[in-house]
C-alpha cells in the first residue's frame, strides 16, 4: 500500500472560511482512489440505502433536468440517471480528481449520454435561472462554510416549484446513541482510515465536520432563511443522516 500522507488538520470551528475551502479541496484531492470504498465500507452501504431514498422523492415535471452538487464521484448522479431516463443529469465539483472518477465510473456503466460535469464552485454555479427541476447535494453541504449562500444559489436555478434537496449526515442527539457514535467517529472510524486511506487525516475532519454541524431543526432553519417554503426533513437510520427538501416558491407545483 501506497504510504501514507502524513497530514493534520485543524478544527473547523477554528479555522476561516477560506481556509475551510482550502482543506476541503486538498482533503478530497486525496483520497480520491479508495473513497468510494470507503464511504461503503465506513457506513456499511448504508449511503448507497441513503441516496436511493433522496433519488425516490425527486419530482420532475418541467426541464426534466437535475443538478448535483457537490457531485463527488458521481454516485447520486449515477443513481438518478438509472431511476429516471428521460433526465438529464448534471454533476459539478470544484475538485477536478472527483470530476475525473465520475466520469470513468459513468463511462463504464454506459450512461454517458445522459450526464455532464463541469469544475464550478457551488457559490457560482455557471448555470442561468430556472434551469433545472432539482438540485441536489449529498454529503457536500458540510463542507461549505457559506452554506445559505450555497442554498441560495441551488434555488435560483431551479424552476419555481422546484426542488432543493440537502442529504447530510449529523450529530446524533439521542443519549443513549450519542456516546456510541462519538466513540465511531473519533476512534473506530480513524483507526480503519488509517489503515486503508493515503490520507487518514481526512477522516478526523469527516468526524469533526459531522460534530460541528448544525441540529437538523437550526439546518430546517437556514433553509427556510434562504427563501425555501415547504421544508421537510427525513431522519434516516436513527439521525444519522437527514435529508432535507424544500421548494422554491412559485406559480409552479408538483
Amino acid at each position: 500500500m501506497e504510504k501514507s500522507l502524513n497530514k493534520q488538520y485543524p478544527s473547523i470551528s477554528k479555522v476561516t472560511g477560506t481556509e475551510h475551502t482550502g482543506m476541503v479541496k486538498e482533503i478530497f484531492s486525496t483520497i480520491t482512489k479508495r473513497y468510494d470504498f470507503l464511504n461503503h465500507f465506513l457506513s456499511m452501504r448504508r449511503d448507497v440505502a441513503w441516496r436511493r431514498f433522496t433519488v425516490k422523492k425527486m419530482r420532475f415535471y418541467h426541464t426534466r433536468r437535475f443538478l448535483d452538487v457537490a457531485c463527488g464521484t458521481a454516485d447520486l448522479t449515477i443513481m438518478t440517471a438509472k431511476r429516471f431516463h428521460d433526465v438529464h443529469s448534471t454533476g459539478i465539483d470544484f475538485v477536478q480528481d472527483m470530476l475525473d472518477a465520475g466520469q470513468k465510473k459513468v463511462l463504464r456503466k454506459g450512461l454517458g449520454h445522459g450526464i455532464s460535469f463541469a469544475n464550478a464552485d457551488a457559490l457560482n454555479l455557471p448555470f442561468q435561472d430556472n434551469t433545472f427541476d432539482v438540485a441536489a447535494i449529498a454529503f457536500g453541504i458540510r463542507n461549505i462554510p457559506e452554506r445559505t449562500a450555497a442554498l441560495e444559489e441551488m434555488m435560483r436555478v431551479i424552476v419555481p416549484g422546484g426542488q432543493v434537496m440537502v442529504l447530510e449526515m449529523t450529530y446524533i442527539r439521542n443519549r443513549l446513541l450519542k456516546k456510541l457514535y462519538h466513540l465511531y467517529l473519533n476512534r473506530i472510524l480513524p483507526g480503519i482510515a488509517g489503515l486503508l486511506s493515503f490520507n487518514p487525516a481526512a477522516y478526523l475532519y469527516l468526524a469533526d465536520s459531522i460534530m460541528n454541524f448544525p441540529s437538523p431543526e437550526r439546518f430546517a432553519g437556514l433553509m427556510r432563511e434562504a427563501g425555501l417554503t415547504e421544508v421537510k426533513k427525513y431522519k434516516l437510520t436513527f439521525g444519522i443522516t437527514y435529508l432535507y427538501t424544500g421548494i422554491k416558491p412559485g406559480n409552479d407545483s408538483l
